[in-house]
């Protein structure tokens, strides 16, 4: 071929690549018809690179060029396959190219068979970009060619997006009366079902019409005989089998609902049925509806009754064990032939942890014992054993035997099983090599939210392994680098560890800005402070930007500060060591890293420990000498606050996310720690720490301003004062009121890091953990009920105190008498049941006098103490008790508290 041939071949195709950069769309069709496969081969390649030229450029002009560039992609790739990836390109999806018309016009020019199995590949091929759909043109290829429909996820979202969106507000179709013109929804509405994070969207409410909702559009359809209304009673029964989200699993149930099956249709799923008695709980009491329906009717075997009583009978819910005990109860009456299974299906809830639910199955059994015949006695015997000891005696009277015998002599065994002490958890020998480092610094910022432990071995490694070989360092942590780039400031969010960036920035040889001017005397700013920094993040910025500055100067041996236990402690042999270590090197500590060392300390040195300290000879050493002699800095107790609405500090003050709740409050004030000795010469704490040590006023708005803008602390504050968990709590107590207050997540986590840590356990902690225990969130009850357990073990836990502070949080309605119940209930089967009592027999005084006895869980949590009690050999009368139980009723607090007087006095 000529050179003047090559120039009239080149010609369209960089006419193609001009109209790309720079023309106009409409264009692209008309010479995209001009290029023969050769042509559009050669373009294809360019308009690749020029792809790659747009990857990190997005103004408006990158955006209209990546519309041109993708229809004349689509129109240069002679594969499906390769067109399909083109297509689905995220990259594409900042604007809607797919509906645009310029683009089906290149699609439609391609040969049937390109498009059919272009779309078939796009069906399929998961949309990474969620804005990003290429349904528009799938939809018209499949309509125009005939096609069979793809049932592929992909465009089964599609059209289920497309024929959700009504456009205007003006007249327009219902959602069924679309779905009745679609040609598509016979094959891909039984589809629909099988999608994940479809729950909002079948239920949504397009407006108030009949039929503008998918639950109700479905069953409109199935009822016309316009889907298959089997296949969908099958998908659907199928699709709440295999479980998933509770918002996906309603909406399902609301779909079953709605296609109304017949007791017939549900008679030949009878085992689907029983399997979802197993299943969520809204699921399993549908079942339990439905399979009670058919046995009165008659469509079931006998035999479904006892396996649907064995599974739900065990279940915690006691609604659906109430109701399952009352269709037994039924069953019995209406066919007494059937009281012998009755009875022996009812003990199956002798078991259940509650002890109401175990008299209303003894109560079942007391009706039909005797249609059930002496035949099912013996059965029952056994059963009886799982039986409260309280149901012990009337278990016995009813079946002719003792049941029980020794088991019910109290136990004064039972807190044998509380868990032991937690045992020191050191941090292990340092980081001996940079490659160790980089490994454990790219799982540390992998991390949510890094261990104190993880945190604290990465930044010793960093000032360790700088001075040995600082080249040798920054080419390792060099890969962790380019995956978590240094963002160069901080202004918004506090300082957390995922800023230790900043110092293997230093590392590397960046030179940390602003904050060196600090270092010589200069003015400037932190790039790790920001105006919402807080306390606690003003504390570890300044240890960072210390770190930061000794290793850009690679002046330090190694860190004062470092732990030697996970819960931040430090060894006072390890830090007079270090220091000694600084001595012998001429090495002058840091400030920022020596005041976090003081904090840390373990101020219960023995006397060999004292004097190697008082034989060190630097300011720094002689100040941890007179630390130490000292006693370090001095514990305060807290004081007690009520915040009550319309009274002392607003509300809004206390509440400012919920300010619309009235909700009684009970906090603490404190005076502060202070700033701890002096050194002799003279030397103080930095400002960081100092305001770490501030007192608490009996004000939350005041905490949350000494405190920063979030209210959530994180694991590493606790690491900062671990011999002052009763200050910390007074602190952050906010939090721990919120998760049972205002429903809050996540922050009774914590309270587990409180129990382990040092110092005394004082009002604070107490009243911590008692806003933990009544947590809206199971998890953060869970939470609470380790932290109770492990300050049990070490001899911390004052039950009186927590009980009365619990009897007041349910007295004013902060805790909820079921939530805390809940939580206790966990606690006592563990076996901590000693325990247990400590607390509620504290507290009933305060929850029988003052807690209203209406309070949904008040009974459960009055029948929770008597069985302690019991178990515990608890005697002597308690007057709140009596009174209670005196009363005239038979509800089931008066019920209660009527066996716990008779228990106390034994």
């Amino acid at each position: 071929m000529s050179t003047v041939e090559g120039a009239d071949r080149q010609g369209p195709v960089d006419d193609l690549l001009t109209t790309v950069r720079s023309g106009r769309l409409a264009r692209i069709p008309e010479l995209l018809a001009g290029l023969d496969a050769a042509q559009r081969r050669a373009a294809l390649t360019a308009l690749k690179a020029l792809r790659k030229e747009l990857r990190q450029e997005w103004s408006r002009e990158a955006t209209e060029t990546r519309g041109r560039l993708l229809v004349a992609g689509a129109g240069c790739h002679a594969g499906p396959a390769a067109a399909a990836t083109w297509l689905a390109g995220s990259d594409f999806g900042v604007r809607d190219w797919a509906r645009n018309s310029v683009l089906h016009q290149v699609v439609e020019a391609q040969p049937v068979e390109w498009q059919v199995e272009v779309v078939a590949r796009l069906a399929v091929r998961p949309v990474r970009n969620q804005g990003w759909s290429m349904y528009p043109v799938m939809e018209a290829v499949v309509r125009r060619t005939g096609c069979e429909v793809p049932r592929g996820e992909t465009f089964v979202r599609g059209w289920t997006d497309r024929v959700s969106d009504f456009g205007s507000r003006g007249a327009r179709p219902t959602l069924a009366e679309k779905l009745r013109q679609d040609a598509f929804t016979p094959v891909l509405l039984p589809e629909l079902l099988e999608l994940a994070d479809i729950g909002w969207q079948l239920t949504h409410r397009h407006s108030p019409r009949s039929g503008d909702v998918w639950t109700e559009a479905i069953g409109e359809l199935a009822a016309a005989g316009l889907v298959d209304r089997a296949e969908l009673l099958d998908r659907c029964l199928a699709r709440l089998l295999r479980g998933g989200k509770p918002a996906d699993q309603r909406a399902l149930l609301e779909v079953l609902r709605a296609l109304g099956p017949t007791p017939a249709e549900y008679a030949a799923r009878v085992r689907d049925l029983v399997a979802l008695l197993d299943g969520q709980s809204v699921l399993a009491g549908h079942a339990q509806e439905v399979l009670a329906g058919l046995d009165e009717a008659g469509l079931i075997e006998p035999e479904v009754l006892a396996e649907a009583s064995a599974v739900v009978l065990f279940r915690t819910e006691k609604k659906l064990v109430r109701a399952q005990l009352a269709w037994l109860d039924k069953a019995a009456r209406r066919a007494p032939g059937r009281s012998g299974p009755v009875v022996l299906a009812a003990a199956e809830a002798f078991g259940h942890p509650d002890a109401a639910l175990q008299e209303r199955a003894l109560n079942v059994v007391a009706r039909h014992l005797k249609a059930a015949g002496e035949a099912v006695v013996a059965e029952l015997r056994t059963a009886a054993e799982g039986l409260n000891p309280a149901h012990h005696q009337r278990a016995g009277d009813l079946l002719g035997a003792p049941v029980g015998g020794d088991g019910d002599d109290p136990d004064t065994g039972w807190n044998a099983l509380l868990p032991p002490a937690p045992e020191p958890r050191p941090l292990g020998a340092p980081i001996g090599s940079a490659v160790e480092l980089a490994e454990e610094l790219s799982a540390l910022l992998a991390s949510q939210e890094p261990a104190v432990a993880d945190f604290e071995r990465v930044l010793d490694g960093l000032v360790r392994l700088t001075r040995l070989d600082r080249k040798a360092l920054a080419e390792a942590v060099e890969p962790v680098r380019r995956v978590h780039p240094w963002r160069g400031t901080n202004s918004v969010g506090d300082c957390t560890p995922r800023e230790i960036l900043y110092v293997v920035a230093a590392v590397a040889g960046e030179t940390p800005p602003w904050k060196v001017w600090d270092y010589l005397g200069r003015k400037g700013r932190s790039v790790l402070r920001g105006a919402h920094t807080t306390v606690p993040g003003a504390v570890l910025a300044a240890r960072l930007e210390e770190a930061a500055w000794q290793v850009h100067h690679a002046g330090l041996p190694y860190l004062l500060a470092t732990p030697t236990d996970a819960t931040g402690a430090l060894d006072a042999a390890e830090l007079v060591e270090r220091l000694a270590g600084y001595e012998a090197a001429g090495v002058k500590p840091g400030k920022a890293d020596l005041s976090q060392a003081l904090l840390r300390v373990d101020v219960r040195a023995q006397e060999a420990v004292l004097k190697a300290a008082e034989a060190l000879t630097s300011p720094a050493g002689r100040w941890l000498a007179h630390w130490l002699r000292t006693g370090g800095l001095p514990g305060q107790p807290s004081e007690r606050v009520v915040f009550a609405p319309g009274k002392g500090v607003r509300h809004t003050n206390v509440h400012g996310d919920r300010w619309w709740e009235e909700v009684e409050r009970i906090a603490v004030a404190q005076p502060g720690i202070g700033a701890g000795p002096k050194g002799p010469g003279g030397e103080r704490l930095p400002a960081e720490p100092r305001a770490l040590l501030d007192g608490t006023e009996p004000s939350v708005a005041r905490a949350r301003t000494v405190y920063g803008w979030t209210w959530r602390p994180v694991a590493h504050w606790f690491a900062m004062l671990p011999w002052h968990r009763e200050e910390l709590a007074a602190r952050w107590l906010d939090p721990f009121a919120g998760g049972a207050d205002q429903d809050e997540r996540g922050a009774a986590r914590y309270l587990p890091l409180l129990a382990e840590a040092g110092g005394p356990a004082g009002l604070a902690l107490h009243l911590a953990l008692a806003y933990g225990l009544g947590s809206r969130h199971a998890e953060d009850r869970t939470a609470a009920v380790d932290a109770l357990l492990v300050l049990a073990a070490r001899g911390d836990l004052d039950g009186a105190l927590l009980g009365r502070e619990l009897g007041a949080l349910v007295a004013c309605g902060t805790v909820m008498a079921g939530r805390l119940g809940a939580a206790l209930t966990t606690a006592a089967e563990t076996g901590a049941r000693a325990t247990v009592w400590s607390v509620l027999g504290a507290a009933l005084p305060v929850l029988l006098g003052e807690a209203d006895q209406s309070a949904r869980g008040l009974g459960d949590l009055i029948a929770l103490a008597a069985d302690c009690a019991r178990r515990t050999g608890a005697r002597g009368p308690v007057a709140e008790v009596t009174a209670a139980a005196e009363r005239g009723g038979s509800g089931r607090v008066v019920k209660e508290t009527r066996a716990l007087r008779d228990v106390l006095a034994g």
